[in-house]
């Protein structure tokens, strides 16, 4: 397979040093510790027999009793007197596992000899990464089309975080994934969000800001002055409420955490956004608890339309919203005395009989002006 991680053979040795003859399992390694090493602790020891794997790997394995000496379990400082017998139980690279195939229920509204569109439930990485190895949507693809062994990142071409739900575009064959990963490039794929913000979002509009690693958190990104990536969202508003409005964004660029870090700069975190949004931020027991049940932002990626890799017609496919944020909006429906049902936003637009005027909002946390420019 292309582009996956490097991976370890297991079944390397080293043979200028005693290797029993008869070890129990293909995973397992037995060594007679010799004279030469005598004196050394058991994981400097270790790092000498194994050397092709790390010595922090090697002492992972001594305290999780994976590794004996005489069938005993000790610790990784065990001075070795020369003689003993270690055994090894080879304990699998979570790397390695990153591209096994699991079977799970996948979502899929389209499918044809060169793309699969499908609709991602909320908790589901996308990729395999540190403290993700497994259980992933690229795992679910392999299960489900062992041919994208064949393609890097298993025909996957964009991302949505783990708790945004919503459609993704995987590619089938290399010559389909490098004409959608063109078209993100050249951003002609379409790509709509659904979205509960906090407050009144006053006016349909622009957010065109920088957008880096915040400085004072490097696990979360933020709006920054330089060193950024251009990031664009285009924003408007399909329904207001007392202290919520139902919102869609629709993407020029595709950095990462975009919609979420935008509306934070703007005033506007989105409504359960567990890292950039207000858990302060007021709002009836009622809505309190239907954003509690979502234990997670309320965004959606609703519409997704690019150029078909083979007919290279525009394709366009929609997902309807989750059922947590549905949930939520139904609330704030009913709170605000309209229909549970969802309505058309243009016939909501037209009920507004006035707009508030243009804002600059300040990210306090920087020394950025965010300009939400009105459209």
């Amino acid at each position: 397979m292309k582009d996956t991680f490097l991976l370890e053979n297991d079944d390397d040795y080293n043979d200028d040093l005693p290797f029993a003859a008869d070890h129990h399992a293909e995973n397992c390694k037995n060594w007679i510790v010799p004279n030469e090493l005598a004196g050394l602790r058991l994981d400097a020891a270790l790092a000498k027999l194994m050397p092709d794997y790390s010595r922090s790997r090697l002492t992972s394995w001594i305290k999780e009793g994976h590794v004996t000496v005489n069938n005993a379990i000790v610790v990784p400082k065990f001075k070795l007197i020369g003689g003993e017998n270690i055994q090894v139980v080879i304990q699998a690279d979570q790397m390695q596992q990153a591209f096994t195939p699991e079977e799970m229920p996948l979502d899929i509204i389209y499918e044809d000899e060169s793309v699969l569109v499908l609709n991602k439930p909320a908790g589901l990485v996308v990729h395999p990464a540190a403290g993700n190895w497994q259980g992933t949507l690229l795992n679910g693809l392999l299960a489900y089309c062992p041919a994208l062994t064949q393609i890097p990142r298993a025909g996957i071409v964009h991302r949505l975080d783990k708790d945004t739900s919503g459609l993704l575009v995987v590619a089938k064959t290399l010559p389909a994934q490098n004409h959608l990963v063109r078209q993100l490039q050249e951003r002609t794929v379409k790509r709509t969000y659904r979205a509960v913000a906090d407050g009144i979002v006053p006016f349909d509009g622009k957010i065109e800001t920088l957008i880096g690693r915040d400085p004072h958190n490097r696990t979360r990104m933020a709006v920054v002055p330089f060193g950024g990536k251009e990031a664009i969202t285009h924003v408007k508003v399909l329904e207001r409420y007392a202290d919520f409005s139902y919102i869609e964004c629709q993407l020029e660029t595709g950095r990462t955490h975009q919609i979420r870090v935008h509306m934070k700069a703007a005033g506007h975190p989105l409504a359960g956004d567990a890292q950039y949004g207000n858990p302060r931020h007021p709002a009836s027991p009622e809505v309190k608890t239907a954003i509690k049940a979502m234990a997670r932002q309320a965004l959606h990626a609703y519409r997704l339309s690019f150029v078909h890799p083979q007919t290279h017609e525009v394709v366009q496919f929609e997902a309807p919203l989750a059922a947590d944020i549905y949930h939520l909006l139904s609330v704030l429906r009913l709170q605000a005395g309209m229909s549970s049902s969802l309505r058309h936003e243009d016939e909501w637009q037209q009920r507004l009989a006035t707009e508030p005027d243009d804002e600059d909002w300040d990210d306090d946390d920087y020394d950025v002006d965010v300009i939400y420019v009105r459209e």
